[in-house]
C-alpha cells in the first residue's frame, strides 16, 4: 500500500487493516514521519519524535503478535504540547519552558499509551493555549492546509490546537490530542475541516496538563471523523484520583451507540445563537442541518439561552484570572527559563518580561486586575454569577430537548495577520464555543460543508453533562448527511 493510501485512513480503517495483517504498525509510523517531512511549511510540530514513534511501532506490533492488541494497537497521533509527555520536551509553546523536559507523563497521554498508540511528536499550539489563531505560539504560526480559492494567502488554522487540527486535517496523523477552554478543540476543528470534541468536565484527567484555566480546561480527541474521535475519547477518560476535578464515572463504549441514530430526539435550535453578523453562508448550512436531523427523525424544537450575549465577556474575566494564579509559578526559580535580575524581584519580572508573549501577559493582567482589591466583586465575582445563569440556560434548555445543534464559528478561516492587532475581533471567534464550556458540557463539531470560498465549516452538538453517546449520535448522523469529503491540497 502506497505511503499516501496509509496516511488517507481514518483510525477504525487503520484498525481494520493492522488487525488483518495487511500493513504494519512501523509501516503506518514510518508513512506518517515521511509526511510529516514533507509537510514542514505547516509548522504544525514543535517537537518531531520519529525515533521514539519506530520504537512504539515495533512495541506494537510485537504485542500484536502475542494477542495483547490495546483499543488504539498501532495508531500514530500527535500530542498538543500542552499534555507533559516524560522525556520529550513539554513547552506548552511558550518561550519560558523552551527545553523543559518533563520527569512525568501526563494521565491522558499515558492512556492513550496503554492502549497502544504511537506517538509522531508535540504539536504546536496558541502559548499556554491563549489564543483562536495559533498566531501567539513562541515557535511561530501554524499554517491551516486549506487555502481560499482565488487566494494563495495562508490562513490560520483556529486556536488554541490549531497545529492538531492543520496536523490531522493535512494527512500527518490520523488523529491528535488537543484541549478545549473556550473553544479550542471545536474552533480549529471547524476551521480545519475536521472532527472535534470536548467531553463533559471532569470526563478526562487534567493531570499532567499546563494549567490555562483550571475550572475551564479539559482535554478532549481530533480526527478525521466521528467514529475516530469516539475510539481515541473512550482511551482517554477515565477517573484519575490525581485530579480533584476527575469525576468517578464509568466510560462507555461510546463507538458501540454510534449508529443509533437521533430518531424520536428533539434537537434544540437556540435563538440566541443566530447573530446579526452571521455570514448567509453558515446560516444556509445550520438550516440544512436542522433539515438533516429532521429527516434521520429528530424533532427541532426552538429554545432560549438567553444569557448567551454576555457568556463570552464573562470567559474573559474568569480564564485571564485563573490564567494569572495558574501561570505565577513560572518564575524562574524552580524551572524553565530564567533571567538574572539585582535582586529575586527584578529576576522574577525579568524572566517573566522575556518568557511569556504579548498574549499571555495581556491575559495575565486583565486576571490580575480583576483579582485585585476593589475589583473583585465588580469583575470576577459578578462573572461568576453570570457563569451560573448561562448554566442554568442550558439546565432549562434540557427539559425540552435532548441535544443541541448550532453553528460551530462565526465565520470561516482567515488570513494570518489578519485580526492579530484587534484582540477583541479575535476573542468574538469563541463566541459560539465559550456558552457550553462554562457549563462545562460536551460539545463537539463536525464538518458539514463549504464556505463561499471553498472552506470547511463546522456544525456544533452540545448535549447534557456525561451524556456524550448523545452526542457522537447526533455528530455522526449529520456527518452521514453531510458526506463532506472535501480535503485541502497538499503542501509542502
Amino acid at each position: 500500500m502506497a505511503d499516501n493510501a496509509l496516511t488517507d485512513l481514518t483510525i477504525a480503517e487503520a484498525r481494520e487493516r493492522l488487525d488483518r495483517g495487511e500493513v504494519s504498525a512501523r509501516e503506518l509510523a514510518e508513512a506518517h514521519i515521511a509526511a510529516i517531512e514533507g509537510a514542514r511549511a505547516l509548522n504544525a510540530f514543535v517537537t518531531e519524535t520519529p525515533e521514539r514513534a519506530i520504537a512504539d511501532a515495533e512495541a506494537s506490533d510485537a504485542r500484536r503478535r502475542r494477542g495483547e492488541s490495546g483499543a488504539l494497537e498501532g495508531i500514530p497521533l500527535g500530542i498538543k504540547d500542552l499534555f507533559c509527555t516524560e522525556g520529550v520536551m513539554s513547552t506548552a509553546a511558550s518561550g519560558i519552558l523552551d527545553g523543559f523536559v518533563p520527569t512525568y507523563e501526563s494521565t491522558v497521554s499515558a492512556n492513550l499509551f496503554a492502549a497502544g498508540a504511537v506517538m509522531l511528536g508535540k504539536l504546536n499550539l496558541d502559548e499556554f493555549a491563549m489564543g483562536s489563531s495559533n498566531e501567539t505560539s513562541h515557535f511561530g504560526p501554524v499554517e491551516n492546509p486549506w487555502r481560499r480559492q482565488g487566494d494563495n494567502r495562508a490562513l490560520v488554522p483556529g486556536g488554541s490546537s490549531g497545529g492538531s487540527g492543520a496536523a490531522v486535517a493535512g494527512r500527518l496523523c490520523l488523529g491528535a490530542t488537543g484541549t478545549d477552554t473556550g473553544g479550542s478543540i471545536r474552533q480549529p476543528a471547524a476551521f480545519c475541516g475536521v472532527v472535534g470534541a470536548k467531553p463533559t468536565y471532569g470526563r478526562c484527567s487534567r493531570w499532567g496538563i499546563v494549567a490555562f484555566a483550571s475550572s475551564l480546561d479539559q482535554a478532549g480527541p481530533m480526527a478525521r471523523s466521528v467514529r475516530d474521535t469516539a475510539l481515541m475519547l473512550g482511551a482517554m477518560a477515565g477517573f484519575d484520583p490525581k485530579d480533584s476535578t476527575s469525576v468517578d464515572i464509568d466510560v462507555p463504549d461510546f463507538e458501540a451507540t454510534l449508529e443509533d441514530g437521533v430518531a424520536g430526539l428533539k434537537v434544540g435550535i437556540p435563538a440566541e445563537y443566530s447573530l446579526d453578523e452571521t455570514p448567509d453562508d453558515i446560516r444556509a448550512l445550520w438550516d440544512e442541518g436542522i433539515a438533516w436531523l429532521r429527516d434521520a427523525g429528530a424533532e427541532p424544537v426552538e429554545v432560549s439561552l438567553p444569557h448567551t450575549a454576555f457568556a463570552l465577556p464573562a470567559y474573559h474575566l474568569i480564564a485571564p484570572a485563573e490564567a494569572s494564579s495558574n501561570l505565577a509559578r513560572y518564575d524562574g526559580v524552580r524551572y524553565g527559563q530564567r533571567v538574572e535580575g539585582e535582586d529575586l524581584i527584578d529576576t522574577y519580572a525579568r524572566t517573566r518580561g522575556a518568557g511569556f508573549g504579548a498574549e499571555v501577559r495581556r491575559r495575565i493582567l486583565i486576571g490580575t486586575y480583576a483579582l485585585s482589591a476593589g475589583y473583585y466583586d465588580a469583575y470576577y465575582l459578578k462573572a461568576q454569577k453570570v457563569r451560573t445563569l448561562v448554566a442554568r440556560d442550558f439546565e432549562r434548555a434540557f427539559e425540552s430537548c435532548d441535544f443541541l445543534l448550532t453553528p460551530t464559528c462565526p465565520s470561516d478561516a482567515f488570513a494570518i495577520g489578519e485580526k492579530s492587532d484587534d484582540p477583541i475581533a479575535m476573542y468574538l471567534n469563541d463566541v459560539l464555543t465559550v456558552p457550553a464550556s462554562l457549563a462545562g458540557l460536551p460539545a463537539m463539531s463536525v464538518p458539514a460543508g463549504l464556505s463561499g470560498g471553498g472552506l470547511p465549516l463546522g456544525l456544533q452538538i452540545v448535549a447534557r453533562a456525561f451524556d456524550e453517546e448523545t452526542m457522537f449520535r447526533a455528530a455522526r448522523a449529520i456527518e452521514k448527511a453531510a458526506a463532506f469529503d472535501a480535503r485541502p491540497e497538499p503542501r509542502g
